[in-house]
């Protein structure tokens, strides 16, 4: 494998990565709301931000499989 390539294969997993790691963040939030611990609407605050996190994922997954398919790594 060359250097582009595993270049590119590390921007794609960080890329895939940031939304992930929002997503689990704001999940524990929603889970803090559930248990009383933080206000409620925290939790609404939170479920948006995961549906946004995981549209920024799955473009993100998007881009990668266009760029594979075109046979762009760098």
């Amino acid at each position: 494998m060359k250097d582009e390539e595993i270049g590119a294969i590390a921007r794609w997993v960080h890329d895939a990565r940031k939304p992930l790691n929002r997503i689990s963040m704001q999940a524990e939030l929603v889970k803090m709301a559930l248990n009383g611990d933080i206000p409620a609407e925290k939790a609404q605050d939170a479920l948006d931000k995961i549906i946004a996190s995981t549209k920024d994922c799955s473009h993100a997954l998007a881009e990668m499989m266009e760029e594979l398919a075109n046979g762009k790594t760098e």
